[in-house]
């Protein structure tokens, strides 16, 4: 097996024991949802929304299809695609349990051309996607592939610039990694989910690539979309850090009186 390969299958059984765990995790709202609910974020909602009702949407890794239903309840007919079996298990019986019209497919995005046949209004994806890719070249020639003349891509994602940053209990940042692209992924071993910190599940490997701001828009731009615009945000929808501070809004922001971080940002972009 090829060293991608490897990272790519080892990145596989990691996310199938995080799908046992986050399913049932309040951090991921699932229960909420099902009664009724809307769990998406402000920053899609307001920036896709308008085009959503009608649309066809194919939503990249998908996890557990909790967002791609969430679609499907504001008018979308939606594909979700993930790299996990064992999401898309449960994304299917979500659909189930919430009566709403949805296919899951397990695909790496990369294989997706060999399982998926058509093309579509707009394609989705968000939150702590891009660093499980090692080419986003690919990826992005994926992207204007699945979309129909005239589509919409709209990502939002964590900004790469919060990356640089460790992970480990600091209460201030502290820079711990290169903001720049490495071919070599970062790898480490997890026992647990980050949405579930008190939860173990059987030791696994992870592996992650680091992606700039100039590579995400530079792929999408390679392939001929056209950007409409990129998006940056001093505030994200989960605290990755010690050093953020949930306010008022429900978001969390760097704890400074004054100085702010950029730590979302969200691109739409559109095929000619």
């Amino acid at each position: 097996m090829k060293e991608v390969d490897k990272c790519y299958a080892d990145n596989e059984a990691m996310w199938d024991d995080f799908a046992e765990l986050h399913y049932e995790s309040p951090s991921y709202k699932t229960k909420e949802f099902l009664e009724g609910e809307c769990v998406l974020n402000s920053f899609e909602i307001e920036e896709l929304g308008p085009y959503v009702d009608g649309s066809s949407l194919l939503h990249l890794q998908c996890h557990f299809g909790l967002d791609t239903l969430s679609w499907a309840r504001k008018g979308a007919q939606v594909t979700g695609v993930d790299i996990s079996g064992k999401a898309i298990e449960f994304a299917r019986i979500l659909a189930e349990q919430s009566k709403l019209a949805a296919r899951f497919i397990k695909s790496n995005i990369y294989n997706l051309p060999d399982v998926l046949d058509e093309q579509f209004d707009i394609i989705f994806t968000s939150y702590g996607v891009l660093c499980w890719l090692k080419d986003l070249n690919r990826w992005a020639e994926i992207i204007h592939h699945y979309l129909k003349d005239g589509g919409l891509f709209y990502i939002v994602e964590f900004h790469r610039f919060m990356w640089i940053f460790n992970w480990e209990g600091e209460e201030t940042p502290k820079i711990s990694h290169s903001y720049f692209h490495d071919p070599t992924p970062l790898s480490y071993t997890t026992e647990g989910s980050y949405a579930e910190s008190d939860k173990k599940c059987e030791q696994k490997e992870g592996h992650e690539w680091a992606h700039t701001m100039s590579d995400v828009i530079n792929a999408l731009i390679g392939v001929g979309l056209e950007i409409q615009y990129i998006h940056e945000f001093p505030k994200a929808p989960f605290k990755n850090y010690p050093f953020l501070k949930k306010t008022e809004d429900g978001y969390y922001r760097y704890n400074h009186p004054t100085i702010e971080l950029p730590l979302t940002f969200s691109i739409m972009a559109k095929k000619e």
